[in-house]
């Protein structure tokens, strides 16, 4: 919360602010506040309303649906089966390059992604990338 609502929401120190401000100023700031307070209201109403509104489309088609014999959560069923299709998995590629790592392990590379550090050490010795060629 912002320090200026804070100011707002704490009554001491609205009343401490009050008696440093003239009536007809306070007058004018209690008629804004009114104003934006109807507004809100009327946003929260409107808002409440699209809800009911559209909670009750919700309800007629249900209503609809038992009515001729379908089972909503059927439907929902039957509509999220045919949309669910298994992504395809892609074949890992396959390595192109074969090197030896610090612990003398030999290890093989497909050429995507970040250099191995043994691959780029070796290569800024002098060797090439083809020496690595599988």
């Amino acid at each position: 919360m912002s320090e200026a609502i804070k100011a707002l929401n704490n009554i001491r120190t609205l009343r401490a602010q009050a008696r440093e401000t003239e009536l007809q100023v306070l007058e004018e700031m209690l008629e804004k506040f009114t104003a934006i307070v109807e507004d809100r209201r009327e946003e929260e109403n409107a808002t409440r309303k699209e809800k009911e509104e559209h909670q009750a489309k919700l309800d007629a088609f249900r209503q609809k649906l038992l009515e001729d014999g379908i089972d909503p959560a059927e439907l929902l069923a039957s509509i999220s089966s045919s949309q669910t299709k298994a992504k395809a998995t892609r074949a890992p590629r396959p390595a192109k390059y074969k090197y030896t790592d610090e612990n003398g392990n030999e290890q093989t590379w497909t050429g995507q992604g970040r250099t191995p550090k043994a691959l780029a050490i070796a290569i800024k010795a002098g060797k090439k990338l083809e020496d690595f060629a599988i």
